[in-house]
Order: C-alpha cells, then structure tokens, then sequence
C-alpha cells in the first residue's frame, strides 16, 4: 500500500520539521560542517539535519522533540519515551544506570546481546546469569520459562531488577505475561530488550508488545523493523517501579548531544505511519510470509521455526535435516544481491518487514530453494554450542574490564579470567565475557562457531590466536 509520507506530516512533528528544513532552504552557522553542500562530499550527507538549530532551534523553543515521544508514548501506553540514535545498545545501557548502583545484582538471561555486558561495566552491576536451554531439534535457545525465573529470584534474592531479551534473535519470544508476574512478586521492576519486536502489538496475529505484556521498562529498535534509519531506537517504561528522573538522567548520561535529526524524525515518521496504516500494512506483509513459510516447509529436510511463540515475520530456518551449508547458501544469496540478516552452516535468518513486497520475498524464496537444492548433502545433527556455555563468573565485569590485562595465547587461557568480550556475531551472544573464567566449554563454542563459519567479533586478536585475560600476580622469588 503506497503512502504519501508528506501526508503523515500533521501527524509527525520531527517529519514536519525535517521537511519544512529542507524546504525553507537555511543556511546555518551551526554545526554540521557539510552546511548541506552536496558538491564537497556528494549524497552522503544529503538530509542530514541536526536536532539543534535544525529540526528545533539550538534552544529547543519549539519542543518538537517532546511533543514526537508524548505521542510514541502514548501509542505504546508508556509513562516515558525516550528516542535514541544510539540503537538498542544505549538502551539497554540507559536501563542498567537508572535501576542499580555499583555492586548491586541484576538477573540476566544469558540470550542477552554484548550491549548489556557493556552496560554491566558502565553501571558497575554484577550479573545473575540465566543460561537458556537449547533446543535439540533446532540448536537454538529457547525463552526464560516463569518457573525457571522464580527459582533464580528465589536464590538470589537481592537482585535489584531482572533483564530478559524478548523476542530472540531467531524471533521467538516466551511467557512475558507471567514473567513480569514472578518479577513483581519479587518487588523489583523487569527490563525487556525487545530489539526485534517495534512492530509487536500492532496487528491481533502478532504478539503484544512487552510493555503491555506488564514489562516495566522496554528497549526497541525503529530501524529493525520499521522504515526508520540506522540507530533509530526507542527507550519506553511505565509504572512507578523504574524511577522516571533517574532513567531521563541515564540516557542523557550517554547519549550525543549533537543527534542526528534525521535518525529522530525518521522514528517520528515510522511511529505515525504504524499508528495510522500499521494494522493495513502487516496484515499484507503476514499474508506474504505465511505464504512463504508454506513453501519452505514443502523443501525436504527444511525446519522452519513456526506456530505460537515464534514471530510471524521472521524467517529463520535450520539447514542441519537438508545436508546443506548455510555459508554456500549464503554465498549464492549474495551473488544475487540479496543479503540476508544471519547465516552460518545450520541456520539462515531472513528479516522481513512491511517495506517488503510479494515480488521481492518471492525472488528470495526462488534464490534460497534453488540454493538449498544445489547444496543438499547428508543431513546432520543441529548443535549450538555458544548457546550452552554456563558462565563461571570470577570477578565483576567492571573490575575485570578496568583490571590490568595481557594476552595469552589460546593454548594456555584454561582457567584464566577473561578480561574482553568474544561472541559469535551475529547475534552477538557472548560466550565469554570479562570477569569470567575460561572453560573448556566456552573454547570449544569458539572453536565450534568458527568452523561453523560465523565470524567471531569484539575479541582484540581477531585470529583468536590470543585471549586477553586478567594479569595475574607474579609469585614473590625466595630470598
């Protein structure tokens, strides 16, 4: 369905002053320095309009900012919204200021992406792990269960908040409802990075969004799955249990002052066009992808995650029972310009979002079968190793992060306290990070990612020859 995005113009006041921008044509003696000349740098830089001195004044007289997160607010059912061009990654860090001080315990399911050990570091909490469980039939972990929660609020009882990432990477997404329960019987609010879910709650064949699922305070991207830019992002929270003064004072804390204008009006933009058309709009993108699911459950051997619990709109599928390599797939996707969101040698991930039409998720389908068939060879068992990994925590991610450091080659990490970050990525996972001891499991998930053909991400020695770990003190010689 076409749409006119000048007509969401009264509807949208950052779009409405990124256009009037652009259409009035100033010329101002403000930052950015490109001053909007396309012949020095080319299109690059073409719409970028700041906050400041662009879509409001450098003294924000005309709170068109506010006004754009009252409204996101109020469509979400928030008490407080925040918009970001720092992506979910400043989200989950604003979260992790505004609910602990430096050595307080927080719950963390251990699905969570490497942004939330970042905000572990920054706001000096200490991590209650939760290791999901993995399915067998498809190596992919499955959501924190109520019960599984309410045991570890059992044995921890100090923890000051719990943190779940709802929907996972794959899209399937678990029990928020009776969650948000345990967790308030426990008098502490829940934290829910929702990444991957901005357009949850807007169609009855999708499932509600977090907030509404009685999560206290939600982190989502608007570039994910809505038409916004990069880094677009949306920090909401409702109800009395997250201190609104202290969250607004957490993500100013580390946020730019200089934000994109672009980024913000863009999520302006999407917000309007999903409360005005949003229903219209993936109710034909669901149509679309449950035609192509039906396809891709007719190829021999093919596991595509489906049925309750996993997101419509997510295409993500489990190679392993076909004999195919997801990299050779992968490659060929990318021979015929089509990238996909994740791919390793089980599993392939497709994002589709309502910018999608039936010509290009039919183009893909043609491309990925063809492939699949080109590809096919003895199935074989599904395993995920880096979703398995227990951690064994030895010191707090902040004071390994701030320890002193030095790199050890791989064969002699055993047993020494890691003091970076490594995750397969995507989805970023950690499967180890700092504070930890280094196992035998976490280097043989390593191992095992890499030669599933996932790049391993964030370590400083990209060949993984080395570890940074913890100095360890020198033994005193005699005498």
């Amino acid at each position: 369905m076409p749409t006119d995005p000048r007509a969401l113009r009264a509807e949208a006041p950052l779009l409405d002053a990124w256009l009037e921008f652009r259409e009035r044509g100033d010329h101002p003696f403000t930052i950015p320095g490109h001053k909007h000349r396309l012949d020095l740098v080319g299109d690059v830089i073409a719409g970028d309009i700041p906050l400041y001195a662009g879509l409001d004044t450098m003294k924000l007289t005309r709170a068109t900012l506010a006004d754009a997160e009252r409204r996101a607010a109020d469509l979400w059912g928030g008490d407080l919204c925040r918009f970001s061009v720092g992506g979910s990654t400043h989200g989950n860090q604003a979260l992790a200021l505004a609910v602990g001080r430096p050595g307080d315990r927080i719950v963390v399911s251990r699905n969570a992406h490497r942004s939330m050990v970042s905000a572990l570091v920054l706001a000096g909490l200490e991590p209650v792990w939760v290791t999901p469980d993995v399915d067998s039939r498809t190596g992919l972990p499955s959501p924190i269960s109520p019960e599984r929660l309410a045991g570890v609020l059992a044995a921890h009882p100090d923890v000051v908040a719990v943190h779940l990432t709802d929907p996972a990477y794959v899209g399937t997404t678990g029990d928020l409802d009776t969650c948000a329960e345990v967790t308030h019987r426990a008098g502490i609010p829940l934290l829910v990075d929702a990444a991957w879910a901005a357009h949850f709650g807007f169609h009855p064949d999708l499932p509600d969004h977090p907030l509404a699922r009685g999560a206290d305070a939600v982190v989502t991207s608007a570039h994910k799955t809505l038409p916004a830019w990069s880094q677009a992002a949306i920090v909401l929270a409702k109800g009395p249990r997250v201190d609104p003064a202290r969250l607004h004072a957490a993500v100013d804390a580390i946020h730019t002052t200089s934000p994109s204008g672009a980024i913000l009006a863009s999520i302006d933009a999407s917000r309007a066009l999903l409360q005005r058309d949003g229903r219209v709009l993936l109710d034909a993108t669901l149509r679309m992808v449950a035609s192509a699911r039906t396809r891709l459950h007719g190829v021999p051997g093919l596991l595509v995650l489906d049925g309750p619990g996993v997101d419509p709109l997510k295409l993500a599928i489990v190679l392993g029972g076909t004999g195919a390599d997801g990299n050779f797939v992968e490659d060929d996707l990318l021979a015929a310009r089509m990238p996909v969101e994740m791919a390793d040698r089980d599993t392939l991930v497709a994002m589709v979002t309502l910018a999608d039409t039936a010509a290009d998720i039919e183009r893909l389908l043609d491309a990925l079968v063809a492939s699949i068939e080109r590809h096919r060879g003895v199935p074989r068992a599904v395993g995920a190793a880096a979703y398995g990994v227990v951690p064994d925590q030895a010191m707090t991610p902040r004071d390994a992060f701030f320890a002193a450091r030095e790199p050890v080659p791989l064969g002699a990490a055993l047993g020494r306290i890691a003091a970076e970050l490594v995750a397969p990525y995507p989805p970023g996972i950690p499967v180890l990070a700092p504070g930890e001891r280094i196992t035998a499991a976490a280097l043989d998930a390593l191992a095992s990612a890499r030669a599933a053909g996932v790049r391993i991400a964030y370590a400083a020695d990209p060949r993984l020859d080395t570890l940074l770990a913890v100095t360890e003190p020198r033994p005193t010689p005699p005498g």
